[in-house]
């Protein structure tokens, strides 16, 4: 692998917006015109949005993937996404907070980003997220990757695996988990009084 291959890693951004409850059908309008100008950037790998459960509080996660950070700056910079977000002044009630992760930062940064009203999961609910992530791919890996690791090293099969465990944790078992688990990982606040 060449200095300049190890340096390409994909990128992905992490916006949470407010939106003014009584223009959520405008937001949606404004955040389809926007996937659809960053979908023609060089780069653009996805999309991902997750919409508020709660109509009181409609925060919505946008999560945008692309393949390098170059090509994410050069969406961020262009003409065509400042005008989107001038776009959005009048239908966002805060600011949209942004930041960039890769790899496993992303899921502690969507946590945050998700659900920032309510307390973080308890711990033992993250060691059974986790174990019900890991668990199956290990067999999975195991099973796909049979082949190769029975002609490396010990050593060199169990990096394989852990690569390929990582890879598919990140996207797409732990998104799909933790949107499936939503509801027990982030409860909605008892409305009855004990």
């Amino acid at each position: 692998m060449t200095t300049h291959e190890k340096a390409i890693e994909p990128v992905t951004v992490v916006l949470s917006e407010l939106v003014k409850p009584e223009q959520i059908n405008e937001y949606e309008q404004w955040v389809s015109g926007i996937n659809q100008a960053v979908s023609e950037f060089l780069g653009f790998k996805g999309v991902d949005i997750i919409r508020p459960r709660d109509p009181k509080h409609p925060e919505y996660v946008v999560i945008v993937r692309f393949d390098t950070s170059e090509n994410l700056k050069a969406w961020q910079e262009s003409d065509i996404c400042h005008s989107w977000i001038k776009k959005s002044d009048d239908i966002v009630t805060r600011e949209s907070h942004t930041s960039n992760a890769n790899g496993l930062e992303l899921w502690f940064t969507l946590r945050n980003n998700v659900h920032p009203l309510t307390k973080p999961p308890a711990f033992y609910k993250l060691v059974i997220l986790g174990i019900l992530a890991v668990y199956p791919l290990v067999l999975f890996t195991n099973l796909l990757l049979d082949p190769v690791l029975k002609s490396v090293p010990y050593l060199f099969g169990v990096f394989l695996s852990v690569v390929a465990i990582c890879i598919l944790m990140t996207y797409p078992v732990l998104p799909w988990l933790e949107k499936a688990l939503s509801f027990w990982l982030y409860p909605l606040p008892n409305k009855h009084n004990d």
